[in-house]
């Protein structure tokens, strides 16, 4: 019998929510999303996004229905300016997406659009500087500004906080709350901080399976879900909190 990485999980994410989907590793987090956005084809179930069955769509065609993820790992281009990367992602309005010898001319069009992102991630100042030379938290904003720029209908962030300090973790965050106004936000995250601060409804993970789900409060006190992840969890943050 081959290993089912998820199995029965139903999920339902309300529109213009905050919803963070928590769980130890290897409880089937990433899968998840992998699944949302055809990364891995299901072996069984159904995905559906605004009524429409996506569950056998192409990846393209699921980005472009306004399902846009964001990775653990910053995907922007390092050689490039902040602004250079968020016209990239803009030209899809244009029509002429990826094709990267379109002229100068026509993706100066994109540059008040531009800027009107990285001001929105609070990176105008830093337009015109080579992502290569931004601080780990600036590139995750900006993948941030990017991900924008395509316009998303449901935003999945995975790990959005992961590998940062104290000061860039309330940023990033203070930041998701802000863009998540008139937006469905779908996010996996470690840190619990974040989770409660953010999170309107969460759904815990264990084993390939929905544990418990509802909101902070309720999941928080759940003693499966204590005994499964958050117990450890606290311990290991006010660990990395003390250090």
């Amino acid at each position: 019998m081959g290993f089912r990485a998820v199995s029965d999980v139903d999920l339902k994410v309300r529109r213009g929510h905050i919803h963070a989907l928590i769980g130890p590793n290897g409880a089937g987090k990433t899968t998840v999303f992998n699944l949302l956005t055809r990364f891995h084809a299901p072996t069984a179930g159904r995905i559906l996004f605004n009524g429409d069955d996506i569950t056998a769509a192409k990846p393209a065609d699921i980005a472009l229905k306004g399902v846009i993820r964001s990775f653990q790992i910053s995907a922007v281009f390092p050689h490039m300016t902040a602004l250079e990367n968020v016209r990239i992602a803009l030209m899809r309005k244009l029509g002429v997406s990826f094709r990267f010898w379109t002229s100068d001319r026509t993706l100066d069009r994109l540059n008040d659009q531009a800027m009107a992102l990285l001001d929105s991630v609070g990176l105008a100042e830093f337009a015109d500087v080579l992502v290569v030379e931004l601080a780990y938290g600036r590139k995750r904003a900006l993948e941030i500004a990017t991900t924008l720029a395509l316009e998303p209908e449901l935003m999945l962030l995975d790990e959005p906080t992961q590998g940062m300090g104290v000061e860039d973790v309330d940023r990033i965050a203070q930041l998701i709350k802000r863009v998540s106004a008139g937006r469905t936000i779908l996010m996996v995250e470690h840190n619990l901080h974040v989770v409660a601060s953010l999170a309107d409804r969460i759904t815990v993970l264990a084993r390939g399976q929905t544990l418990a789900e509802g909101d902070y409060a309720s999941v928080s006190t759940n003693p499966l879900v204590m005994e499964a992840y958050l117990g450890t969890q606290t311990e290991g943050e006010a660990d990395h909190a003390h250090a």
